[in-house]
């Protein structure tokens, strides 16, 4: 028998060298990311469209209804004051002097009064005695008439002083008033945000329909809620009392416990392509080791229902269409197969499924890669 040249050894060994290198250098099953269907809870929410922001419950921009010169500053900025107190005052001894005349004014129409008041009772005594007399016959009738007379005119004469007392009172009072308009004090305790304005400088009311900057922002530290936009879309899946989450980028990842107290009851429709409505919700659990600020950006979550111990399923697993559907992972093909469930309710994180899967089925968590496909041969990764 002729023996193989050796060339052709050489080629045939090369051949199965260059085989072998290709069968164990091919690709093999893309691995995909699997995730289990689990049992849990889950929630439905709805979130602001825009970030909402962090309000005081008060808030006084306060001015004087006056203008002047500011004679008394008592606060500065981040100073905390008591209801009542007072804040600003601009120069006023001219309605000092005011309210001191219409005082003593007062005083003197009292005294008057008193006066009028005493001499009328001494006229009604003499008619008194008058009238007696007249019974017995020891006096005229001219002379008890003209007694009488006299008593009712000083009791009319001790009635008009009493009502003119009165009015000086009373113009006391407007004095006061007018001297109230030029001091600012603290509706609310608080704390003064800003002070627009220094001492001897002058400040003016605003005109009708022309706002000019407070010469003191006052809020109430105490009380804080969040506004945020809604749209108009989930408006109506809300309703007071539901909880709320929220977070602030001030404070990074934490979350802090809420309720919705209120809804308003229109549409903001500034933005006719994103129509929405305002809502309020209040921290039932605001932070207790750093202050909370007025002006923070904050976003809320809207808990609109709950359900525990269902079946679930990341979202991003889940192909949106007509009919939802997932790549359900066969381990004794190796392959995807596409399976149509049906779904309940959804965030953004968590979908429900009602059927068409049963618990530890496992099903691909992505959909967009190219081997990702229905039928397509995977290798879980680990």
């Amino acid at each position: 028998m002729k023996r193989p040249s050796p060339s052709l050894l050489l080629v045939l060994a090369l051949g199965g060298t260059l085989l072998l290198w290709w069968y164990a250098s091919r690709p093999g099953p893309p691995r995909v990311e699997l995730v289990a269907v689990s049992e849990g809870g889950i929630e439905r929410l709805v979130a602001n469209t825009r970030a909402g922001t962090v309000k005081a419950c008060r808030r006084a921009r306060l001015a004087p209804s006056l203008g002047g010169q500011i004679a008394r500053l008592e606060v500065h900025e981040g100073d905390r004051v008591g209801a009542g107190e007072l804040l600003l005052e601009l120069w006023n001894r001219d309605l000092v002097a005011r309210v001191e005349l219409a005082e003593r004014e007062a005083e003197a129409a009292t005294a008057r009064a008193r006066a009028a008041c005493l001499h009328a009772e001494q006229a009604g005594r003499e008619a008194e005695r008058q009238r007696r007399l007249d019974t017995r016959a020891m006096t005229s009738e001219e002379a008890l008439d003209r007694a009488q007379t006299a008593a009712r005119a000083g009791a009319a004469e001790c009635e008009a002083a009493r009502a003119n007392a009165e009015v000086s009172q009373a113009q006391v009072g407007v004095a006061r008033a007018e001297l109230e308009r030029t001091r600012l004090v603290a509706p609310f305790a608080g704390v003064v945000a800003e002070v627009s304005g220094e001492l001897n400088e002058y400040v003016t009311p605003s005109p009708p329909g022309i706002p000019t900057p407070p010469a003191i922002d006052l809020i109430d530290d105490a009380c804080y809620y969040i506004s945020a936009p809604i749209d108009e879309v989930d408006a109506a899946r809300i309703a007071l009392g539901l909880e709320a989450r929220i977070t602030l980028d001030a404070f990074g990842d934490r979350v802090f416990a809420g309720v919705v107290r209120r809804i308003a009851p229109y549409v903001f429709d500034q933005e006719k392509q994103a129509r929405t409505v305002e809502i309020e919700v209040v921290m039932t659990e605001p932070p207790t080791d750093t202050p909370l600020l007025a002006g923070y950006s904050a976003d809320v979550e809207i808990v609109v229902e709950r359900r525990e111990q269902v079946l679930q399923l990341p979202t991003a697993a889940i192909q949106a269409g007509l009919t939802p559907s997932v790549l359900l992972f066969d381990p004794t093909s190796g392959r995807l197969q596409r399976r149509e469930i049906r779904t309940g309710i959804e965030n953004w994180e968590r979908t429900e499924i009602r059927s068409g899967l049963a618990p530890g089925d496992r099903v691909a968590r992505s959909l967009g890669g190219e081997d990702v496909t229905d039928g397509a041969r995977i290798e879980p990764a680990p």
